[in-house]
Formats: C-alpha cells, sequence, structure tokens
C-alpha cells in the first residue's frame, strides 16, 4: 500500500476529504502514527522534513518503507519542505514516494524554474511533487520555514503556477502558521480566498501550519477542497509533554516504560485530526 502522493491525494481531491501528513522524528513517532492510521482505516502520509531527516538518517528509510508495504492503508512518504534540489534528490535516492520542493520565500518566476526542474527529474522516477505558492507564517523559531507576516495566495497565480511547474499539488497560504500560536495571535483561516483559488487550480490543495486552528475552519476548510493538511507541532507536544511527564520519575530508564505512554497520547491526538479531516475509513476506497 506504499503510493505516491499525486494517487493519494487524487482519491481524497475526488470524495472530499483530507489526508494527514503527520511529521515524524524518531521510530517510535512513526510506528505510533502507523498504528493509529490503521485502527481507524485512514490513509497516511508520513512527512519528514530536512532537519527531522538529519535526526533520523536516511538508513530508517528502508525500516518505514518495509513497514508501509506492510500495511493496510496506503501511506505515502513525503520530504516535507525540501529547500533544494540536492536535498529532493537525496530523497528519490532514499526513497520516498512524494517530495515537496519549497521556494515560496523567492520570486514567482524563480520559484517556478525550480519547483519546474524539481517536477520533471521526480515524474521520471514516478514520484509526485508538491510546490508552494504565498508564504506561511511562523511562530517561533523551532516553527519550519516561514516568515512573521502571512503573503497569501492570489488565485490567478496558483493557477499560472500550476501550469507552469506541472505539479501534482499546492501549498497555499490562507492563514495559517507553523508552530504553536501564542496567546497574542489568533489564527484566521480566509476560506473565501480558499473557494477562489481551487475554483482557480483544481488539483490537491495543502494547508500546512494546521496545528492550533480551530477545528470548525479546519473542517470547513477541507469541504472546500484542501486534500492535504500537515500536522507537526501538536503530535510533537502531545509526545513530548507526556514523555516529560513519564521522566519525573527519575528510576526510568528503558523504552518500553517511557515511550509507550508518549506515543499513547500523541494517537489520542492524530485520531482526532484523522476524524476532523474526515479521513477515518477512507482507506477502503483505495
Amino acid at each position: 500500500m506504499l503510493l505516491n502522493g499525486k494517487d493519494l491525494l487524487a482519491v481524497a481531491n475526488e470524495h472530499d476529504f483530507a489526508v494527514p501528513a503527520f511529521n515524524i522524528s524518531d521510530w517510535a513517532m512513526f510506528t505510533g502514527i502507523i498504528d493509529v492510521s490503521e485502527e481507524k482505516d485512514s490513509p497516511l502520509i508520513v512527512a519528514i522534513h530536512p532537519d527531522e531527516l538529519s535526526h533520523i538518517t536516511v538508513d530508517l528509510l528502508p525500516a518505514i518503507i518495509q513497514r508501509s508495504h506492510r500495511s493496510h492503508v496506503p501511506v505515502a512518504i513525503h520530504l516535507d519542505h525540501g529547500a533544494s534540489y540536492e536535498q529532493v534528490l537525496t530523497a528519490i535516492q532514499s526513497g520516498f514516494t512524494s517530495v515537496m520542493i519549497d521556494k515560496s520565500m523567492l520570486p514567482f518566476d524563480k520559484n517556478a524554474e525550480i519547483t519546474k526542474k524539481v517536477t520533471e527529474t521526480a515524474h521520471a522516477v514516478g514520484l509526485s511533487v508538491e510546490g508552494e505558492l504565498g508564504t506561511i507564517g511562523k511562530t517561533d523559531g523551532y516553527a519550519e520555514a516561514g516568515t512573521d507576516d502571512i503573503v497569501y495566495t492570489q488565485p490567478e497565480e496558483a493557477a499560472r503556477f500550476v501550469a507552469a511547474t506541472g505539479v501534482d499539488s499546492l501549498a497555499i497560504a490562507i492563514g495559517t502558521r507553523h508552530g504553536i500560536y501564542p496567546s497574542h495571535l489568533k489564527p484566521e483561516l480566509k476560506l473565501d480566498l480558499l473557494k477562489e483559488i481551487k475554483a482557480a487550480a483544481s488539483l490537491p490543495l495543502v494547508l500546512h501550519g494546521g496545528s492550533n486552528n480551530p477545528d470548525d475552519e479546519i473542517g470547513r476548510a477541507v469541504k472546500l477542497g484542501v486534500n492535504k493538511i500537515n500536522i507537526s507541532s501538536d503530535i510533537k507536544v502531545a509526545y513530548h509533554l507526556r514523555m516529560r511527564e513519564v521522566l519525573a520519575d527519575l528510576v526510568e530508564r528503558e523504552p518500553n516504560s517511557i515511550q509507550p505512554a508518549s506515543i499513547a497520547a500523541m494517537k489520542v491526538t492524530a485520531a482526532q485530526k484523522i476524524d476532523l479531516f474526515d479521513a477515518a475509513g477512507k482507506a477502503s476506497l483505495y
């Protein structure tokens, strides 16, 4: 059931749900995420960004691939926020089935030029490509790529970008931020803008920075054309908060005593996202 992102998201686009892309940064997180996806009968995108990849190393990819092949739910292994053509090549060589090239900080033409080059290379070996247009906000120094201010995606530019690059999915900026929102920032999505972008570019749309946004807004965004939502901060916070509680007992030292409670806490958060994205039970569509 290991698929590329294009095949995975085409079904979501047709049936109006979003596939969760959960960022993992160790083996325990990965096994917990794939287990909860199987329990919920939900398709899954395993997202790994370059910083996470530097932590787990490409040597862990064969095990992730092998476990994904054994899964009864469809899985894509996705390079999240690839920052360069070279990083994408490493992902292709390592067994990823989907890649993102994020040159959203560059001017439109340069972003399109590099994204097209990545798309041509990835498509040649059967991989799918996600591009990004507009810039997601960021909340703190731990957040993934973003800016202090959001640069919203414009519908006419989205259509032009998709035509110029041939991407299979497009990450858009409609009001999300990477990371956990501080108290002075109020999450708010521009859902009318989302409608216009979907009308202009009918391919699967991607929402980054989905942690902390109100559930009702996220749920409406799914029904308006978002087919992939990245969740990183929310599951990492759940995982590590529970781990800190367990480690307060200084006697604990064995992984099988420490990590199961953390995995269970993370799975609760992940299951809620799967339900919110209307992805539960959708594995049967593949």
